[in-house]
Parts: structure tokens; sequence; C-alpha cells
């Protein structure tokens, strides 16, 4: 099967069946997406399918057939992408990192969809775990690339 993956077509040998995940980790080596909980609940595995948010370890390699599938690894390539990754860092949102490209992919989709949201938008969007408990800094690093000021409490 052939998929087109960072802008790249790859020939891949996996199944259709086969979790999107393991063949952008297994096969073609690109170890930034992570494994969670392959039960689509953690977002670890989060990675854009034609610029919409989705859990890689659910997804079947037959299901991106003919469609762009963006991983963390090609992000900073976007202005959107490089705009998150520079607020991350400002902002000092990783802590054991694990979540974090996850939570960036999160954060893209997001900003690509809805360019100024509002707390309850980025509330809805930002639903990956963190372990670390960052989603204060999370949240602070959104606000900054959408240019929306905190609500006041």
């Amino acid at each position: 099967m052939r998929v087109k993956i960072n802008d790249q077509s790859h020939d891949v040998q996996s199944e259709g069946d086969t979790p999107l995940l393991w063949v952008i980790r297994d096969e073609l080596g690109m170890t930034g997406t992570k494994y969670g909980c392959g039960l689509a609940q953690c977002g670890a595995c989060s990675v854009l399918i034609d610029g919409q948010i989705a859990r890689s370890c659910v997804t079947p390699l037959d299901n991106v057939a003919n469609r762009s599938v963006t991983t963390i690894e090609a992000i900073e390539n976007d202005p959107i992408g490089r705009q998150v990754v520079a607020a991350w860092v400002k902002h000092q949102v990783p802590q054991c990192g694990y979540c974090q490209s996850g939570q960036v992919m999160a954060a893209i989709a997001l900003l690509k969809q809805t360019a100024h949201p509002t707390e309850e938008d980025i509330e809805a969007a930002m639903v990956n775990l963190c372990r670390c408990g960052t989603y204060n800094f999370i949240r602070a690093a959104v606000r900054e690339v959408a240019g929306v000021k905190e609500a006041s409490l």
C-alpha cells in the first residue's frame, strides 16, 4: 500500500487493518508519535489526517489511503506548527514530555479550524491526557498562539 505521510509517499508492507501508529513507528521509523493507551483515550498517538485530529492507535492503515497524514516530525514545516512549538517552549509546557507530541497536534488542529478559539473551544479540543498535569501551561500556550486573553475567574 502507498501512503502519504508528511508530504512524502511511502510504500508500506503492513496489512490494511494494521493501526497507523505501528506503521508510522515501526515500519517508517518515525518515533515522535507515541503509544499511550491503545484505546484512543489518551491522545499520545494523535496525528493529523487531512488536517483533522485522529488517534493513530485505532486508525486502520486502510483508512488513510489517498489521504494526507501529518506527524509531529513535520510540524515545524507548518507556520501554525512553528508558532505552537515556540509557545510550548516559552510556556515550558513539557514536563516528562511523553504526551506532548499529541498535545501539540491537538493544538494545531484546533488553531487551524478556529483561529481565535474561545475558552470553551480550547477546553473541548485539548482533551489529551497529561500525567504531569501541565494543562494550565497548555492552555496558556494555545491562548498565546490564538491571541486570546485568559478569561477572568
